[in-house]
């Protein structure tokens, strides 16, 4: 049977920047091994398949893997799936429009908005399903300097220290001194292996942000390295932007308020992200938060099985 798949680059406007997602329509009858051997086929951070929604007024069920798992949330998938449904329902029509969904995962409904526009990237915002949550972990900073090739004394800015956070996947929040840090980093699995906690069932995936940014417009610099999902660094990181919102919150504690943050990722791998950021605040604790960012169609084609 041919099904037909799409590939997006998401968190960009640019085609072979972001973070490449593979987006498999017509999934129905696909069963969870072989969704994960065609994900390991692909062999990008993500593949999602499109399924037809439990709920009939939702528009569509989501299943998530990477080369290694299934994940019950991401962000990168949540952004390019929602972007390439509206494109494929909207194919006939002309102008900018808006458009509204819920799209079933595994963590939950999830709710998102999305604008089509005459360019080629389309731009898609997703409500974050859980808030992020703190866990109990404790790290030894010369444990995690060595699993990341840096000094103890790099570890950690300002009150900001590691600290591990859930939003339905698990990271653990690894604070370093600047971008001269975050560029000089490299990762051995096999110490991180030896320090990593683990959280919700599965070892927890590191995430390091510094202030700023490459992008002046950037208010963190981050990197992703998550080997028990099968992926080396990833580009863009959508479940982990989700948890970080509770270290900003928790460390920076923001005023009441709506406060936007712009996250680069991938930089160093040279595949630029830009993940948006929305977090309100209101009577000191985080009211909802939100994630957006573009995606961009880099091929179509169909799958023979």
């Amino acid at each position: 049977m041919s099904r037909r798949y799409a590939i997006y680059d998401v968190f960009t406007d640019t085609r072979l920047a972001g973070n490449p997602l593979a987006v498999v329509f017509d999934a129905d009858d696909l069963d969870d091994s072989t969704m994960q051997r065609i994900a390991g086929e692909f062999n990008l951070s993500e593949t999602v398949f499109v399924k037809r929604p439990e709920n009939p007024a939702h528009s569509a069920r989501l299943r998530i893997f990477t080369p290694g798992r299934e994940l019950p949330f991401a962000g990168h998938p949540t952004v390019g799936a929602a972007v390439a449904i509206a494109e494929a329902g909207e194919s006939d029509r002309v102008g900018p429009r808006d458009l509204v969904s819920v799209l079933e995962e595994n963590v939950g409904p999830v709710r998102c908005a999305v604008r089509l526009g005459d360019r080629n990237a389309a731009f898609a915002e997703f409500d974050v399903p859980r808030k992020s949550t703190r866990l109990d972990a404790t790290f030894d900073r010369q444990t995690l300097a060595d699993a990341f090739s840096l000094k103890p004394g790099q570890i950690g800015f300002e009150n900001h220290v590691p600290s591990l956070w859930s939003a339905g996947v698990a990271f653990v929040m690894i604070p370093v001194h600047d971008l001269a840090a975050a560029s000089a980093v490299e990762f051995d699995p096999m110490l991180w292996e030896r320090c990593a906690p683990f959280a919700e069932g599965r070892l927890a995936s590191a995430y390091l942000y510094c202030r700023g940014g490459v992008n002046h417009n950037a208010r963190f610099h981050t990197r992703m390295f998550a080997p028990d999902m099968g992926i080396a660094e990833d580009p863009a990181t959508g479940a982990a932007v989700a948890a970080l919102s509770g270290a900003i919150h928790f460390f920076d504690k923001p005023v009441d308020g709506h406060h936007p943050y712009l996250i680069e990722q991938g930089v160093e791998m040279g595949r630029p992200s830009h993940i948006h950021l929305h977090l309100d605040v209101s009577g000191g604790a985080i009211a909802s938060a939100r994630i957006g960012g573009e995606a961009v169609r880099i091929a179509s084609g169909t799958l023979d099985l």
